[in-house]
């Protein structure tokens, strides 16, 4: 088997707040991989990182010549390096179904399924923030998910009961990610604030690593709390008990390039179900390539809740697919 790389840099329509800063650009690589003396079907695959949270980037020379090495042998080991096993699972998926980007031959390959997906609200200054909302529930979002800590939080408390005064949880399901900005002696306090505008669920209301205090947290909380980033870099079957043993959150959320590729995303998923504890899945800033991979892996589980996967609108230079986002749902359109 043959195989090479390529990197892209894809632009952001306007430069969006994470936890990690401002983001206007976003590189990705893709692993391109075909049987040898057959060049007409070619598998593809995205290795997506998010600088500061992807626990495999350090910087762009060393990721690049892990890449490198990843396409020279096809083989190694990539437990330490979760975006570019993804990369690589899907480019072989690919071309074992074809080369059509084809990654699991379920129904949402085909065009007959919809995924319901949340409206992301990114980070920023109030009225940009509220700028987000009209639009996304213009659009038709039933749940809406919005990214605290960044601004003052009697601010964002303001931006949630302005949706609260015009839609009740019955009508609009609001979800926040706080990205670890809470400290745990006054986590209970925000989050108790939080409840009275019926909030769906927090994601990492203190930062990873804090097991006792996440632990306590997810007992006592009024708000269901989804690990997140609590699960980066949490790659051993056994690490992966303990954790959800120990913490007992209400929800976990899983992004591929993060958590494990593909298959380590589908333990997640099974040691959750096992204890059942609730799960869903979202993108990590992928451009379409890796985004309908995303999608297609999703539709291999009966999972009612709404996913994460609505950032294939983020950027100018995006990859031309069938992905089409209608009425908070997701879908491939014109397939065969």
């Amino acid at each position: 088997m043959k195989s090479r790389y390529s990197k892209k840099t894809f632009h952001f329509k306007r430069p969006s707040g994470t936890s990690r800063g401002v983001l206007s650009e976003k590189h990705a690589w893709f692993i391109e991989v075909w049987n040898e003396g057959d060049s007409s079907i070619i598998g593809l695959g995205e290795c997506s990182i998010i600088p500061g949270l992807s626990p495999d980037f350090v910087d762009f020379e060393s990721y690049e010549a892990q890449v490198k090495r990843t396409c020279e042998d096809l083989t190694l080991d990539l437990e330490a390096w979760p975006s570019i096993k993804f990369g690589l699972e899907t480019a072989l998926l690919d071309l074992k179904n074809g080369g059509k980007g084809i990654i699991f031959d379920n129904e949402f390959a085909h065009g007959k399924k919809t995924i319901p997906i949340n409206g992301l609200i990114w980070m920023g200054e109030p009225t940009f923030m509220q700028e987000q909302i009209e639009e996304k529930l213009a659009e038709g979002f039933k749940t809406i998910k919005l990214k605290i800590g960044a601004i003052d939080f009697e601010a964002e408390i303001e931006l949630l009961k302005s949706i609260r005064k015009r839609y009740s949880k019955d009508e609009i399901t609001l979800r926040v990610d706080a990205n670890g900005a809470f400290s745990p002696n006054e986590a209970i306090e925000k989050l108790t604030r939080l409840a009275e505008l019926d909030i769906h669920s927090i994601e990492q209301p203190i930062r990873q690593g804090q097991f006792s205090e996440m632990k306590e947290l997810c007992r006592v909380t009024p708000i269901p709390i989804a690990l997140d980033e609590e699960l980066i870099g949490i790659n051993r079957t056994e690490e992966k008990i303990e954790i959800l043993d120990i913490i007992q959150p209400q929800y976990i959320i899983l992004k591929p390039s993060l958590h494990g590729g593909i298959e380590g995303t589908k333990e997640w998923i099974l040691l959750a179900e096992e204890r059942g504890i609730p799960w869903w899945i979202t993108s990590a800033l992928e451009s379409n390539i890796g985004l309908n991979a995303i999608c297609q892996l999703t539709a291999e589980y009966q999972n009612d809740l709404p996913q994460g996967l609505g950032t294939g609108s983020l950027y100018v230079d995006n990859i031309p697919s069938n992905l089409r986002v209608r009425k908070g749902t997701i879908s491939l359109t014109d397939v065969e």
